[in-house]
């Protein structure tokens, strides 16, 4: 059980939720701080003047809203915000949505009813997903017309997923027994006016491109096996002559997993200690190319930039993002932007740069699979039946390819592509959860890559009867893969052999670094 409101929430929290079916539950103590910020909040929004709650939205705070009014005022905030549009957002990242705008809530700065966070609770726990659309907020005053919708099904309208199905959210509620929450005060502008799709959708691909880094890696130390490569370019001695902390972690967990190859060469012996005064053109590489040479130094990056986008969306998922705040702690209740999305944008656009980037290193390690000429070694296109005939992977090839150039046209970056809106009210936005969004399809894409990658390596170890030979690490990776898709000859159709194995890479971690 994960207790919401005793501490912050971690990464490692999310993945147990959404990946191990943990259940939640809400800490007494939080939501007794839950309970008495909103009987503060009646109390104190008597006689004052309140954003939201007895005035209008935006550009329309402008106009007072009377006490008799002030209810409707909440339902209008949600239903008219229900505008969403394209494809709904799949039920991983909704929950993990509901996870961050209920550890937001439960802070108890936000003046909501205790029902609304156990409701909350409730459904994630009964695994009931608000329907969520992909297009809609701009990020700026939170995530307005995505969390609509999670707020209409909130109040017992619109339409939920349970048990992979699209259902009126009033029968499932009758169904599990579940009351849908009244709106008290300002439980419509609290739960919308908020970075929880845009942080939700982040902290999913956090987790997912942790796997990423770790399944690149796996497949470069292959295919370093593969080519016999000399030890040094992910030595100890080499790496700690430059201090970044990436660098230096992938080039130890390089050496660390293939201790024990049988392919891998040191330079002393086969170079430095062997008389060479007669040989004019030496016919092995004395240097490998970069996409196998410079592995930590393409991978250390990325894996830092993981790291610190984890701090910072760490950071998002256990703030306070509404407003105003609500603070019975100075009496007070305070106006400003906690709702502005762009810490997540800009660490967003980082990710999906950085991981884009190991989509290029793996498309030029399948290119080197692929060409003979290059790998010196090979069938072209690791093809193990008839040349001529057969075509291997040659097809496959296309699909990287392809998909890799969608990878380079979607990193361009969102964070900058701020539109004035709302009456130019929201005159500066961040974008944020279409930087989330998009870096989502750069993610799926790299799995993709990576499928056809690791298709290709097995081919190619079959090709040099090199199984036994790799390390241990590596010949687990192999069985792995040929458990999925044995060894093949005969030209075969191979798209539900490679979604079966961007399935698998998806749900599973080798956990090399």
């Amino acid at each position: 059980m994960i207790y919401i409101g005793t501490k912050e929430l971690t990464i490692e929290d999310f993945k147990s939720i959404l990946f191990s079916r943990e259940k939640i539950d809400l800490d007494e103590k939080a939501l007794n701080k839950v309970k008495e910020s909103h009987e503060f909040l009646k109390v104190f929004s008597k006689d004052k003047l309140i954003y939201g709650i007895n005035t209008g939205f935006g550009p329309m705070a402008q106009y007072k809203i009377s006490n008799e009014n002030q209810i409707d005022l909440q339902y209008n905030l949600i239903r008219s915000h229900c505008a969403g549009a394209g494809k709904r957002l799949p039920d991983i990242e909704v929950k993990s949505a509901m996870i961050c705008r209920l550890n937001s809530l439960m802070q108890g700065f936000s003046g909501v009813h205790p029902e609304v966070v156990i409701l909350l609770k409730d459904l994630i726990n009964k695994d009931v997903y608000p329907q969520i659309f992909e297009h809609g907020g701009v990020g700026a005053s939170g995530d307005l017309v995505q969390l609509a919708h999670l707020a209409l099904n909130l109040i017992g309208e619109g339409e939920v997923t349970f048990k992979g199905e699209l259902r009126a959210t009033a029968d499932v509620f009758r169904e599990l027994g579940l009351k849908p929450i009244k709106i008290h005060l300002r439980e419509g502008l609290a739960l919308i006016n908020g970075t929880s799709i845009m942080t939700g959708i982040s902290m999913v691909n956090l987790s997912q491109a942790k796997n990423i880094v770790n399944w690149s890696l796996s497949a470069s130390m292959m295919i370093i096996e593969l080519v016999e490569s000399y030890s040094d370019h992910f030595s100890k001695e080499l790496n700690k002559v430059k201090p970044h902390v990436g660098q230096r972690n992938i080039a130890n967990a390089m050496d660390k997993s293939m201790k024990d190859s049988k392919l891998i060469r040191k330079r002393e012996e086969h170079l430095f200690n062997k008389d060479t005064t007669a040989v004019e053109v030496f016919k092995d590489k004395v240097q490998e190319y970069y996409s196998i040479r410079c592995v930590p130094q393409i991978l250390g990056p990325v894996w830092d930039t993981i790291n610190y986008t984890q701090t910072v969306i760490q950071n998002e998922v256990n703030s306070v993002n509404d407003n105003p705040i609500i603070d019975k702690e100075n009496n007070n209740v305070f106006h400003g932007g906690n709702f502005h999305g762009d810490y997540v944008a800009l660490e967003m656009d980082k990710l999906k740069i950085a991981i884009t980037k190991l989509s290029m290193l793996a498309e030029r390690q399948i290119n080197f699979l692929m060409n003979d000429k290059l790998n010196g070694k090979l069938p072209p296109f690791v093809n193990l039946g008839k040349l001529g005939l057969n075509l291997g992977m040659q097809a496959a090839q296309f699909t990287a390819t392809s998909t890799t150039a969608e990878n380079q046209m979607l990193s361009n970056p969102m964070y900058i592509h701020s539109i004035p809106n709302n009456n130019d009210n929201q005159d500066v936005v961040s974008m944020g959860t279409n930087a989330a969004l998009i870096t989502s399809k750069v993610i799926e894409n790299t799995y993709q890559i990576l499928a056809i990658e690791l298709l290709s390596i097995v081919q190619a170890i079959d090709a040099l009867n090199y199984e036994r030979k790799l390390s241990t690490t590596s010949q687990n990776l192999y069985k792995q893969i040929r458990f999925i898709k044995e060894r093949f000859e005969n030209d075969s159709i191979l798209y539900k052999d490679l979604e079966k194995i961007k399935i698998y890479l998806q749900e599973n971690n080798p956990n090399i670094i």
